[in-house]
C-alpha cells in the first residue's frame, strides 16, 4: 500500500498525518503517476490552514511534482507507461507516493531536467513566466521590485528578469539572502529590516519608481509597494504570506499615479492547456540555456512534510525546496 500525507481537518503543521493511501485506477482522461519527488509551495500552507478551502476534507496536500507514468487510461494517447512527466495546479493530491491526476494537466520532461529539479521548479517557474510575461511585459531597461528575492519565486524572478535586461530591486530578511539575490542577478538587494524599502526604491531609481512590483508578502508590504511605482506602473500581488491585504479604497491607485492592480493566479493563466503547454516550454527553455538556475535548496522526506511547513513558516528556507517519495 503506497502512503500520502492527508489532512482531516485545517489548522497547523500537527494536523497533517502520514497515511495508507490506495490511489484508485485511472479514470477516464486520467493517468497513473509514481511520483518520485514533490513540491513544497506557501499555497499548500494556505490549504492545510483553511485559508484557501480545499474541495473537501480529508484530503491530500500539494500541487506540484514529477515522476513516472505507470499506466493511463484507455482514452488517453499523449501519454504512456514509462514517460517522465511534472505538473503544477490544480488538482490538489501531490503529497502523494503514488496518484492519479488528469493527463492534461501534465507535461513531458526534457532529457536534460531531472526529476527532482522540475518538482522543485513548476510552480515556482510557470509563476515567474506569468508574472514576466502575463501581467507585466517585462523588457530590457525596465526597473522590478521582487519581494522575498531569496525565495523559491523570487530567485526565478530575480534571475529570468536580469536576463531579459531588466534591472532588478528586490527585498531580503538577512545579510545571507541578499547575497543569495545578488548571485541571482538582483542589482539592488534591500533588507527590509533594516532600512525603509520604499525611500531605498525611490533613491535607487532617482525617484523614479519602478515600472512594476511583485509581492507575495501581502499586507506587510503592500501599501509602501504602492510608493515605490512610477505613475502608472503595475503591482501584481500574487500572495499574503504576512497576512491578506486589507479591503483597498481604489481611489488611492489614482492618488499614487494611476497605477495598475492585479492579484492573478497560475491557475488562471494555464487554464488552457496550450497556455499550460507555453508556460511550460518557456520555462525549459531559460532553464535549458542556463539563463534560470533552479537549484534545490532543501529536501525532506515527504513522510516529514510536517517539519518542512514549519520551516517554511519560519522563512527558514530558501530557494526550492522538495518532498522525496
Amino acid at each position: 500500500m503506497s502512503k500520502a500525507i492527508r489532512v482531516h481537518e485545517t489548522g497547523g503543521p500537527a494536523v497533517m498525518r502520514w497515511e495508507d493511501h490506495d490511489p484508485g485506477t485511472p479514470g477516464p482522461g486520467e493517468v497513473l503517476l509514481r511520483q518520485e519527488a514533490v513540491g513544497l509551495n506557501f499555497i499548500d500552507v494556505y490549504h492545510r490552514t483553511g485559508l484557501y478551502p480545499l474541495p473537501a476534507l480529508p484530503a491530500v496536500l500539494g500541487l506540484e511534482g514529477a515522476g513516472v507514468v505507470e499506466s493511463v487510461a484507455a482514452d488517453v494517447s499523449e501519454f504512456k507507461p514509462g514517460d517522465r512527466v511534472a505538473y503544477a495546479g490544480v488538482p490538489p493530491g501531490a503529497y502523494a507516493q503514488v496518484r492519479c491526476i488528469p493527463a492534461h494537466r501534465l507535461v513531458s520532461l526534457p532529457d536534460s531536467i531531472p526529476t527532482q529539479q522540475a518538482a522543485g521548479m513548476m510552480l515556482r517557474g510557470m509563476t515567474a513566466r506569468y508574472l514576466l510575461h502575463g501581467c507585466y511585459p517585462v523588457k530590457a531597461g525596465d526597473r522590478i521590485l521582487i519581494h522575498a528575492a531569496a525565495g523559491g519565486v523570487g530567485s526565478i524572478v530575480c534571475q529570468w528578469a536580469s536576463y531579459l535586461g531588466a534591472e532588478v530591486i528586490g527585498t531580503v530578511g538577512s545579510a545571507q539572502k541578499a547575497e543569495i539575490a545578488r548571485k541571482n542577478g538582483c542589482a539592488h538587494p534591500i533588507l527590509y529590516g533594516e532600512v525603509d524599502f520604499a525611500e531605498r526604491v525611490k533613491a535607487i531609481t532617482d525617484g523614479r519608481g519602478v515600472d512594476v512590483v511583485y509581492d507575495s508578502v501581502g499586507q506587510a508590504t503592500f501599501m509602501k509597494s504602492l510608493d515605490c511605482l512610477r505613475p502608472m506602473g503595475t503591482m501584481v500581488t500574487f500572495g499574503q504570506a504576512s497576512g491578506a491585504v486589507p479591503p483597498l479604497e481604489i481611489g488611492v491607485l489614482a492618488a499614487k499615479g494611476s497605477l495598475f492592480l492585479t492579484r492573478p493566479s497560475l491557475m488562471t493563466y494555464t487554464a488552457q492547456r496550450v497556455d499550460l503547454l507555453a508556460h511550460a516550454r518557456d520555462l525549459f527553455d531559460v532553464v535549458e540555456k542556463g539563463a534560470v538556475d533552479i537549484a534545490i535548496a532543501q529536501t525532506y522526506r515527504l513522510e516529514d512534510a510536517a517539519q518542512a511547513h514549519q520551516d517554511l513558516e519560519g522563512r527558514k528556507t530558501t530557494g526550492s525546496t522538495v518532498l522525496l517519495t
